[in-house]
């Protein structure tokens, strides 16, 4: 042996990891398969949505999802507010109109309904989300359809306000890309359950990105298809869901393991008149068990409005109950 020989010998050494492979190689590749089967499960129900507004005042687009076998499309009330005409777009490349079922503003939530036949995929739910678990947007952000993101829950409960100007609670943070054109399209979890529908980024911001929680969706969805509108009534509060204490749900027997934490309360108000206050958390309206947000706004119906139901609240380590005469929604 020479000593250029001996040289390269000592200098490289040989590794027995270059042998049998990189030890994250598998935490990798089953990563990889993760997102590829959750894509492949959910991406040919999501569609390309593109609209003409009324009086020719221009268009624009963004994205959307089939979600039930007859045709019914879930997106952003952004994307087709003021709609004059709707054109859809699949991934298989069919383009056909569709026409505005119904929209809310106040969770910048639309459904559309159009002759497809592209795949549905239903809706999940949000409920059991968990931060730091594992999630992936589709949709067609600035025209490149199709685009697939990943990333993490970074928060859950999170209100952001709509454009109508009202507040949407429950809404889940995340750090996969969102970028214009996404808006509409589906936030799915590992197992390609519809988890969210993405709506929002904060401008200037990296990797702070918005979704309507699924729970939320599919009420207004449902809501949106029966009447092509939301009829709520109004209490006057924000808020957030939060775990409760295992103590006070032993010691009071409650029925639920969370509530919802009044985070504040619109001046003036029935929540003000009925004395809620912040910080209070909210475990039953009506004599019916409030888990969260959600549950709440599945309670406050047009029928609630001017009825009084009573509220359980914890507040502190006491169990209080509270009047509340719920109005009708503004307009």
């Amino acid at each position: 042996m020479n000593n250029l020989e001996l040289l390269a010998e000592d200098t490289y050494p040989s590794s027995p990891v270059s042998s049998i492979g990189h030890p994250d190689d598998e935490l990798l590749d089953a990563y990889s398969r993760t997102v590829t089967s959750a894509v492949a499960r959910v991406s040919p129900a999501v569609v390309h949505i593109q609209m003409e507004q009324k009086n020719g005042r221009g268009g624009g687009s963004g994205s959307g999802f089939v979600f039930t076998p007859d045709g019914f499309m879930l997106t952003n009330s952004h994307v087709v507010h003021g709609a004059s005409q709707i054109f859809v777009t699949t991934v298989e490349g069919d383009h056909f109109p569709a026409e505005l079922v119904g929209d809310d503003p106040d969770t910048d939530l639309a459904v559309i309904r159009g002759r497809t036949s592209a795949p549905s995929v239903p809706l999940g739910s949000s409920r059991k989300l968990a931060v730091g678990q594992l999630v992936i947007a589709i949709g067609n952000p600035l025209g490149f359809q199709h685009t697939v993101t990943a990333g993490v829950v970074s928060a859950l409960g999170r209100t952001m306000r709509s454009r109508s100007g009202r507040l949407i609670d429950g809404v889940v943070q995340t750090d996969a890309a969102l970028n214009p054109g996404n808006s509409g399209g589906p936030l799915v979890d590992s197992q390609g359950r519809v988890v969210g529908v993405n709506t929002a980024t904060i401008m200037g911001a990296q990797g702070i990105c918005f979704a309507i929680g699924a729970d939320t969706a599919e009420f207004v969805a449902s809501r949106l298809i029966r009447d092509g509108r939301i009829r709520r009534s109004y209490v006057g509060l924000m808020g957030q869901s939060v775990p409760l204490h295992r103590r006070i749900v032993r010691y009071y027997d409650l029925p639920v393991e969370s509530g919802l934490l009044v985070e504040g309360v619109v001046s003036g108000s029935a929540a003000q008149r009925a004395g809620l206050r912040e910080r209070d958390i909210i475990v039953r309206f009506a004599g019916q068990p409030v888990s969260g947000v959600d549950d709440l706004h599945r309670l406050l119906t047009a029928e609630r409005s001017s009825v009084p139901a009573e509220v359980s609240l914890v507040r502190g380590t006491e169990l209080r109950t509270l009047l509340v005469v719920p109005e009708p929604q503004r307009d």
